[in-house]
């Protein structure tokens, strides 16, 4: 499965010290297993359904969709628990 990051989740990501980015790059692989690894919840009134990931203080928004008939993680935005869903 590939994993496509918004430009939003890269800047986000370029802000982290190195230790939350390897935490972080460790559960984004967890998402690519069937099932998915990790503190998973489905975010309510997405659409597509959206999910989060919770490592640690930060979030990860994400989601599954296709590209040209193959199912691709898209990283939406990843931050702080208390800013992120605003």
């Amino acid at each position: 499965m590939q994993i496509i990051y918004s430009r939003i989740a890269v800047k986000a990501i370029k802000n982290i010290d190195k230790v939350t980015k390897q935490r972080i790059k460790t559960g984004v692989e967890g998402l690519t297993e069937i099932p998915p690894v990790g503190d998973i919840k489905m975010m309510q009134g997405t659409n597509p359904p959206g999910y989060r990931l919770r490592i640690g203080k930060y979030r990860v928004l994400y989601e599954y969709t296709n590209i040209d008939g193959e199912q691709v993680l898209l990283i939406n935005d990843i931050g702080r628990r208390g800013d992120i869903y605003k």
